[in-house]
């Protein structure tokens, strides 16, 4: 057990929930079931009080924050916030500055579930997936449940639940929904919500995959992500800036498993914000330039015009794959 989950409140769970993780309100969404935390969570005290801790959990600000008049976020302010750890491979969206300027920047949504669960030894688990070898893009790469926002979407939350029920199987009614992290941006301009919830029973849960979608499903430590044991890293090189890709090997079932991307980069922000600690090892992060101004076709802009030159160029932290 984790030192900051010692005592477990006896606040009522719905009074945990704190709206302003997110800009979309899912507050009913979480935990209308039950009033008794006991029941949502099987009586397991880690995972109650996990949950206590990531309610008030509260995102780094972004460009649509009331206390954030300047739609700006200065780069030590979020090394600084609730034990801030900007990935390499997918940087928090609040750390591009294109992005605050939301009028003209407005990126395709997708979300993520984060589903943990208590393992047999009391630790926190965390449930992926191996991409099927016949899918177009990413096919064979480690991924959490999720996908792209639908108009039926009430919330991020629906969206990455509805997600994980089409993709694993996962039952939304087994997952108690505690919080979202910050929006990460992908390398193709994709706004990716983390969402984490919390699986209180894992043997209610049966992966049934969906084969046109999902080679496997499989479960890993979410503290293997702040640890330098089974991880291997490669450096790159940018518009001249170097930076660092961090690669998780993970063996289970017999079956060898590599997560890194854009996956490797939320999780070690999720175990960041579980655990209330950076990683042991050193994430070299990218700058990148680009203009200010974003044009109206912007997406295109931004992936056809990055290693343009520009006066008044800002940073931009862009998520790398590949």
């Amino acid at each position: 057990m984790v030192p900051l989950l010692r005592r477990v409140s006896s606040i009522p769970l719905k009074l945990m929930f704190s709206s302003s993780l997110t800009p979309n309100s899912f507050s009913k969404f979480v935990m209308d079931s039950s009033s008794n935390p006991s029941n949502c969570f099987g009586g397991s005290h880690i995972l109650m009080a996990l949950a206590q801790q990531l309610r008030t959990y509260k995102p780094p600000l972004t460009p649509d924050d009331d206390d954030n008049p300047k739609n700006e976020i200065e780069e030590q302010k979020l090394q600084e916030s609730a034990g801030k750890v900007v990935s390499q491979v997918g940087f928090p969206e609040s750390a591009t500055p294109v992005a605050h300027q939301p009028e003209r920047f407005r990126p395709k949504r997708a979300a993520v579930l984060i589903c943990l669960f208590e393992g047999d030894a009391g630790e926190f688990r965390v449930i992926l997936t191996k991409r099927s070898s016949r899918l177009s893009t990413h096919s064979g790469e480690v991924a959490l449940p999720g996908g792209k926002a639908e108009e039926a979407d009430a919330n991020d939350a629906e969206t990455a639940t509805r997600e994980a029920k089409e993709e694993i199987g996962l039952d939304p009614s087994l997952v108690n929904v505690v919080t979202c992290l910050e929006p990460f941006l992908s390398k193709h301009l994709l706004r990716v919500i983390p969402v984490i919830g919390i699986l209180s029973d894992r043997r209610a849960f049966t992966p049934t995959p969906n084969a046109a979608e999902v080679e496997a499903v499989f479960d890993a430590p979410l503290e293997m992500f702040l640890k330098d044991e089974n991880r291997t890293w490669e450096e790159r090189e940018w518009m001249g800036d170097k930076y660092l890709i961090h690669f998780f090997d993970y063996e289970m079932d017999g079956k060898n498993y590599l997560v890194w991307g854009l996956t490797a980069g939320i999780l070690i922000r999720a175990a960041s914000v579980v655990y209330q600690r950076p990683p042991t090892f050193l994430e070299q992060n990218p700058k990148f330039k680009v203009p200010r101004v974003v044009e109206r076709e912007e997406v295109m802009y931004l992936r056809e015009r990055l290693e343009m030159k520009c006066t008044r160029a800002r940073p931009f932290n862009l998520c790398i794959v590949a």
